[in-house]
């Protein structure tokens, strides 16, 4: 804090915050930035009696409100995955490998990455929104003066919801997805319901489902914080607000593939 204020008072933080306004420089300072908020929300004490009930509120907002249309892309993924995956191995290979190849390729890949978008989609662009509308009415302000700390208080609950709910989220996609794909591979696509199933089972691999699960839980942290991230910096009135919540929503998105490739060559570059 020292050398914090040490910084604001020689005008080098001024400096700074002037320079990153220019385009080239707000490149290269905008990830620092990001990382710095993150760090700024999750480092640090917390109060769990404040923060416990706000992680309640978020987890059930954007947790178990996200579930209907998890659900809905779940069965159509079963659907999709299966015909794909028999279409490109039936007569070649075995009828079981049409589930060993529904079975890890949704546990993998579909199932994090096509719930890490739709989350993105609903709820960093509701994070960015309701943060913003703050932000341009200056009720984080008023939270300043009340001694209140905003990060805690508005950001730290809504990114822990997501980190803790996106992976939940991505069990219910692998579930509902593998059992449909079941049942339209036994009903239409002439592979019996033993050979899918022990082409699931026999091929399972907890690696796969590990790495699925930490995917899940990174994409979810980076989705909360990008929303926080631009509803905390709103400018411009009710157009910032749209702004920020585009730029959330991108965010996220691009985020997520990034992580995806870096997980991967931790988890399943053999």
């Amino acid at each position: 804090m020292a050398v914090l204020s040490l910084l604001v008072d020689s005008g080098t933080i001024d400096l700074w915050q002037s320079r990153a306004n220019i385009p080239r420089v707000r490149v290269l300072v905008a990830p620092i930035d990001y990382l710095a908020f993150l760090a700024r929300c999750l480092v640090g004490s917390w109060d769990l009696r404040r923060t416990w009930s706000r992680f309640i509120e978020q987890l059930s907002v954007h947790g178990v409100g996200a579930l209907p249309v998890i659900v809905l892309t779940s069965v159509f993924i079963g659907l999709t995955t299966a015909v794909q995956t028999s279409y490109q191995l039936m007569g070649v290979v075995p009828k079981y490998f049409v589930g060993m190849g529904v079975g890890r390729i949704v546990l993998i890949e579909l199932a994090p990455v096509l719930t890490g978008f739709i989350v993105a989609g609903r709820s960093a662009s509701a994070i960015a929104a309701e943060l913003g509308a703050m932000r341009v009415s200056e009720q984080i302000d008023a939270l300043d003066v009340m001694g209140v700390d905003p990060y805690r208080y508005l950001c730290l609950p809504r990114i822990l919801a997501m980190t803790v709910g996106l992976p939940l989220l991505v069990v219910v996609t692998e579930v509902v997805a593998v059992f449909t794909a079941l049942i339209i591979s036994a009903s239409m696509l002439d592979v019996p319901a033993s050979t899918f199933t022990y082409g699931v089972t026999h091929f399972f691999m907890l690696r796969d489902f590990t790495g699925g699960i930490v995917k899940a839980a990174l994409f979810g942290m980076l989705i909360g914080n990008s929303g926080c991230y631009y509803g905390f910096n709103v400018q411009g009135g009710a157009q910032g607000v749209g702004r920020a919540t585009t730029r959330a929503v991108v965010l996220s998105a691009v985020l997520i593939l990034l992580v995806d490739f870096l997980v991967a060559l931790i988890f399943f570059n053999e």
